[in-house]
């Protein structure tokens, strides 16, 4: 490769030619390194290399992910750490979201665009392993701080005068337990619960689902249970109940104006667009970007292990790719729908502004805490 962008495809054919590739023998393994070949399973030895521009493609949209994440989500954790008045309980569990996301693309995205650039993965078998530890340890992490997010607005907004807020040990404690239940999924495969390997193109590393022993098949199972179905469900019901009690809530708003003779009990921008509707587009967004991003990559795995289909190269680095996005996503849905975060953003970095914000101190990302301030004072 001469470019990261402008692959040496004259090279490439010139390689192939000289190896017999156009007899059909050349295949996606044969640039892999020696001492990395007992990782590789043998299903990928039947598909042909990768064209090389999409090495490039890949490399780049890799660089420019991992840019971007580490920028936004660097920025969330110096504004939330820096600004008194966001230096909340819940705002930690944002904090360590970012943090989480920041390095998972921090450690992610160099080895991909170096692997990328050399068409096969060239760091060998133990950076393999790092490489899919820091996947599993931040992706695992990344997606139970996102469901302790959700259930700590739960907590707020549905229960209400009954619910026992959250204290900054509370939340410390809450973020321990998920790095160590996060670790014990990462550290599994070294033991022999199924391993990391190579994956597709072979310039990213994973869990292996294409060993077909049963010992290798349930960490898949068991894994995708407890760090996807399980986290994605209970995000589902909190937000569900949280969009029902602040429209509740909202309904309750509007006939007590009623009864006053008044058109709204509020003013300004919330009286032309209610709680319960800027909630649900929150609640939407956190659940269809969650989606977006990890199911392709699970059904990759389920269909390795269930043998359902082909799993071709390009199709796997791809559903990898959207998983890893999802640390692009997150700094978006949960800082920049933060009224308080985007007025500290201004602040610290004007030149971001591209109109005055407004003097809002209600967070609708955070579960419109006014809802709960209300109940509090009409108690």
């Amino acid at each position: 490769m001469s470019a990261l962008g402008e692959p040496s495809f004259a090279a490439w054919s010139a390689q192939r030619i000289m190896s017999g590739a156009y007899s059909g023998n050349y295949t996606v393994v044969d640039k892999v390194p020696p001492e990395m070949l007992y990782l590789v399973d043998h299903h990928w030895y039947q598909y042909p290399p990768m064209n090389p521009l999409w090495h490039g493609i890949l490399g780049f949209v890799m660089a420019v992910l991992g840019c971007i994440s580490v920028f936004g989500n660097g920025m969330v954790v110096y504004i939330f750490s820096s600004t008194k008045s966001l230096r909340t309980p819940s705002n930690l569990l944002v904090v360590n979201l970012a943090f989480s996301d920041l390095f998972m693309m921090f450690t992610m995205s160099p080895p991909m665009v170096i692997n990328c650039y050399y068409e096969t993965w060239v760091l060998g078998p133990f950076m393999c392993e790092l490489y899919g530890m820091f996947g599993s340890l931040f992706g695992c992490t990344s997606i139970w701080t996102m469901t302790a997010i959700a259930m700590d607005r739960y907590n707020v907004i549905v229960k209400g005068l009954s619910a026992k807020p959250l204290t900054k040990k509370g939340a410390m404690l809450r973020i321990l337990l998920i790095y160590l239940f996060a670790s014990v999924w990462t550290i599994a495969p070294l033991f022999g619960w199924n391993r990391y390997v190579p994956e597709g193109n072979m310039t990213a590393c994973g869990t292996d689902y294409l060993t077909k022993d049963w010992l290798s098949k349930s960490y898949i199972f068991v894994y995708s249970s407890f760090v996807y179905f399980l986290p994605l469900s209970l995000i589902i019901y909190a937000y569900w109940f949280i969009v029902q009690a602040v429209a509740a809530h909202e309904k309750s708003m509007r006939e007590q104006a009623k009864k006053m003779n008044v058109a709204t009990l509020r003013s300004g921008d919330a009286a032309n667009t209610s709680a319960e509707c800027k909630l649900a587009k929150v609640a939407l967004m956190t659940i269809a970007l969650w989606f977006f991003a990890w199911t392709p990559y699970l059904v990759t795995n389920y269909t390795g292990i269930l043998e359902t289909a082909n799993i071709s190269p390009l199709a796997t680095i791809w559903c990898s790719l959207f998983a890893k996005a999802n640390a692009v996503y997150n700094p978006i849905v949960y800082a920049i729908s933060h009224p308080k975060y985007k007025q500290a953003l201004y602040k610290k970095f004007p030149s971001l502004a591209c109109a005055t914000p407004a003097d809002d101190t209600t967070s609708t990302a955070s579960g419109v805490t006014s809802v709960a301030n209300e109940e509090k004072t009409t108690a």
